[in-house]
């Protein structure tokens, strides 16, 4: 994992409610605090990292600035493949080019569009390049951190240059599907990584991600962050002596005995949930389990930084 924060861009995907948010908030944080320019983009119409950091949310593809050296971004698909048609329509305004058919009829028509013209603008972040009307920028980021959706999406959004590639053969969005596919399939300048949590159903989906990857751009998982472990709190004589404990006119010293036994038993089986995916060779990451309330950016930041030890 020591050479994540060197790539342009960075992938996160896996099991729908892993964490994956957190995960890129906190990897974020840790490129920012490294002088890293670095922008976290969100898919969708979702600014949760502006209200995470307090921020006041820009409009709809517009950058948010967080704190020093890290700002977020939302990319609606349907939006972003509307806007480019308008750019090709014109002064054919959205509104009109939304309700005149067109718009519907090439997202259905056309596989991957919607996919594709989302990566590319996540690719002109790599390249210093805003969409019309944004302004020019005569740099790029450091550092693109994409929370991406949900395992199949993403595994969508990512194949969207071969899709929709038999569609796209000259003209400018040719050129950039093909500057897009370089970059996804370079591991010395993107990286894949997979969020979980140390049960056996989201574990299995990062394996299938990993097997998708493989088979879909030829790439490989470059890390798995596992968030919510539990640690072994108990060694095999500690348990020995809960076991020999007069609990039976005690209900208090019963209660602990057993919860010491349940807390025992689910951190075992978590971390035997991590030997599977390290039985795989990837670079696995665990993330521990936060007794709070609610996971605020306080709670990001020790997220952080016990990540950024292993960076």
């Amino acid at each position: 994992m020591a050479s994540l924060l060197s790539r342009k861009l960075l992938v996160l995907t896996g099991k729908g409610g892993v964490g994956k948010t957190t995960v890129s908030a906190a990897l974020g944080l840790i490129a920012a605090e490294r002088g890293l320019r670095t922008i976290v983009v969100e898919m969708g119409e979702q600014r949760r990292l502006a209200e995470l950091f307090g921020a006041i949310p820009a409009q709809a593809g517009a950058q948010t600035e967080l704190r020093e050296n890290l700002w977020s971004v939302s990319i609606d698909p349907d939006r972003a493949l509307l806007e480019w048609l308008q750019s090709l329509g014109g002064r054919v305004s959205g509104r009109v080019l939304a309700s005149s058919g067109t718009f519907q009829y090439f997202a259905a028509a056309a596989p991957g569009a919607k996919e594709l013209i989302s990566m590319v603008t996540i690719w002109k972040l790599t390249e210093g390049r805003r969409g019309r009307g944004r302004g020019p920028r005569t740099s790029g980021y450091d550092l693109v951190i994409l929370d991406a959706q949900a395992t199949g999406h993403a595994l969508g959004m990512l194949h969207s240059p071969q899709t929709f590639g038999a569609i796209a053969r000259v003209g400018p969005i040719a050129s950039q599907t093909r500057l897009l596919g370089e970059l996804l399939a370079d591991p010395a300048r993107s990286a894949y990584v997979a969020v979980a949590l140390p049960t056996e159903m989201a574990v299995t989906e990062a394996l299938e991600l990993q097997e998708g990857l493989q088979r879909q751009i030829e790439r490989s998982l470059d890390a798995v962050v596992v968030n919510g472990t539990l640690p072994r709190r108990f060694s095999a004589a500690d348990l020995a002596r809960i076991e020999t404990l007069d609990t039976t006119s005690d209900s208090v010293a019963r209660s602990a005995a057993l919860a010491a036994r349940a807390v025992h038993d689910r951190a075992n089986f978590q971390h035997n949930q991590l030997a599977r995916l390290r039985r795989r060779d990837f670079e696995v990451h665990p993330v521990p389990f936060l007794f709070v309330g609610e996971l605020d950016l306080a709670a990001v930041q020790r997220i952080a930084g016990h990540l950024s030890k292993q960076l």
